[in-house]
Formats: structure tokens, C-alpha cells, sequence
């Protein structure tokens, strides 16, 4: 599997993330999540990873670690900006964006700027 093929599988395991980290995955948040990757290059493959993460009932933290794992080893990558619209949807595709899914878009955000802004610091450190 090619490491961009990989990405997309792991924007399904963020996306689980969010939908479940109020607690329970609600219709509403699947609908959003078939509605927005319907005609997404890859929708396919983010969607059965967000409904394999589900059947395995995978813990959020444990999911959001390896998610965020692999896109450090990744680098920057504009799909990001992906990552982050579609979390938003499907956080407030049901009652709104709680504090948990709002932890776990915020904190991904983050975790990625922090980490690329050092590696640029380093770079232009280094020339």
C-alpha cells in the first residue's frame, strides 16, 4: 500500500475518533461521513476504515496516537487540511461539536503544526 493510500485509511481511524469520542457513534455522523467521501478519490477505503475501526470498537486515545504517529513519519501534507475539514463535519453533523471531539480536532491541529514547525526550524537551522 502506497504511504498516500495509507494516509486516507488513516483519515477514517481520525474520523472514528471524533464520531466516537462523545461517546457513541450517532446516524448522523455516518451520513455525514458517506455524504462527504461519496465522490472523494478514496472515499472507499476512509470509509471502511472509519466502519473497521468501529466494528473493533478501537479506543479513541489508543487510535488518535497511531493516527498521529504515522503522519509525523508522513511530513507535511496539504490532505491535512482534509483531515481537519472532516473531522469538523462529522464533530457537528449531530447536536454540534462537544468538548471531546473539539479536544481531538484541536489537539491533531496542533500536534502537527508543532511538529513541522520545529522540522522547518531545524532545516533552516541546518542551511
Amino acid at each position: 500500500m502506497k504511504n498516500e493510500e495509507r494516509l486516507y485509511d488513516v483519515l477514517g481511524e481520525l474520523l472514528y475518533a471524533v464520531a466516537k469520542a462523545d461517546g457513541v457513534i450517532q446516524s448522523e455522523e455516518k451520513d455525514a461521513l458517506k455524504k462527504l467521501f461519496e465522490n472523494h478519490p478514496s472515499g472507499t477505503e476512509i470509509i471502511w476504515s472509519f466502519e473497521y475501526e468501529e466494528s473493533k470498537e478501537t479506543s479513541i486515545d489508543e487510535l488518535y496516537n497511531k493516527v498521529i504517529n504515522f503522519c509525523h513519519g508522513y511530513g507535511p501534507s496539504p490532505i491535512y487540511v482534509e483531515f481537519i475539514e472532516g473531522m469538523k463535519v462529522i464533530a457537528e453533523s449531530s447536536d454540534g461539536v462537544d468538548a471531546n471531539e473539539s479536544k481531538i480536532i484541536n489537539s491533531f491541529s496542533k500536534d502537527l503544526l508543532e511538529r513541522f514547525q520545529k522540522e522547518s526550524d531545524r532545516i533552516m537551522n541546518n542551511n
